[in-house]
């Protein structure tokens, strides 16, 4: 049956498309369809994010283009593994705002300061929790836009404020894709100048993946696992091309189908396969999206926690009792 988003927040996007090159707020809410054993994961890319103008080459040049190594870098607390034993903790968000996640609510040097904290309380004795920022950088949109594909890639000037505040800091940063109706693929190696840094990783969010005649926000997006593997095929190269470690690669979902052929999705040596788990709403219903679609002989587990949309949000502490064992937690 097709899904349709509720009236109320129909509105609120008609009013968002009326403001021009303005940041304006977004609306996170159920899918009318949606069992109450599921809730709906994060709504996040449909809010008007304005799309930044082009840049000039020079400040394209600020960031700097890792060559091949002769050696691979160690991640930031060592190794060249991403999960040896660590639980990794995150910020969601997108540059600039707040309306799509806590990372926005800051400058990224202040947004280290805050998930530093935030992932202290997941540590374990002699096992700090990892700190990490998780940008969105294409967002979904609920109109075609110049490339008519339904999303838009945030300012590069901006991507590379996160990058440089990650390398100065030490810290991890995942790239996260709302495509629309573009390709992962595609998407991704727009973004390989930011990858060749050895603490940057990826994440695909099918929730914002469109089929053709589809509209990001109209319905829960997709992906066949076809798509995923090609795409994790291309970063699996590029990390060898570059002598890089190992890589986040991470599949947002919160419904079974918004993956279609999951069993299908191949491991990669040097990647950190990651199935993360959007789920919001009490603790229950967390739960039981989470023991519905987690694939733990497949993928290291990640879960969501919102600050605004989870009720009776669950501590650091009940969190890290959550078996499947849970190795990576985004705030939102």
């Amino acid at each position: 049956m097709k899904e349709t988003i509720d009236p109320g927040r129909a509105i609120r996007w008609v009013l968002c498309a009326l403001v021009s090159l303005i940041l304006v707020a977004g609306v996170v809410g159920k899918w009318p369809d949606a069992p109450q054993s599921e809730p709906m994961g994060a709504v996040a890319g449909i809010a008007a994010v304005a799309a930044p103008e082009a840049e000039p080459e020079a400040a394209v040049g600020e960031t700097p283009v890792l060559s091949p190594r002769a050696t691979v870098p160690e991640l930031p607390y060592g190794g060249t593994k991403v999960f040896d034993g660590h639980i990794l903790v995150a910020y969601y968000g997108t540059a600039g705002t707040p309306v799509l996640g806590v990372l926005g609510e800051t400058p990224p040097e202040q947004a280290v300061r805050r998930v530093r904290r935030a992932a202290r309380p997941f540590g374990r004795v002699g096992n700090p929790a990892i700190p990490v920022m998780e940008l969105i950088v294409t967002v979904a949109d609920p109109h075609p836009g110049p490339g008519h594909d339904f999303s838009h890639d945030i300012a590069r000037q901006q991507v590379a404020r996160y990058v440089r505040a990650a390398r100065r800091h030490k810290v991890m940063l995942v790239l996260d894709l709302q495509t629309g109706r573009s390709d992962f693929l595609t998407v991704a190696k727009r973004w390989e100048w930011a990858l060749k840094d050895p603490w940057v990783g990826l994440a695909l969010d099918p929730e914002w993946r469109m089929r053709r005649g589809e509209v990001p926000g109209r319905r829960i997006g997709s992906v066949d696992a076809s798509e995923v593997n090609r795409t994790s095929a291309w970063l699996e190269a590029l990390v060898r091309r570059e002598r890089l470690p190992q890589k986040v690669f991470m599949l947002h979902q919160f419904r079974r189908e918004m993956v279609r052929g999951i069993g299908r999705v191949k491991a990669r040596a040097n990647l950190a396969m990651v199935q993360h788990i959007d789920g919001f709403g009490t603790p229950g219903q967390k739960m039981a999206t989470y023991r519905h679609v987690a694939r733990p002989k497949q993928f290291h587990m990640g879960f969501k926690l919102f600050y605004d949309e989870d009720v009776r949000r669950l501590s650091a502490a009940k969190v890290k009792r959550i078996r499947p064992r849970v190795e990576f937690v985004s705030f939102q």
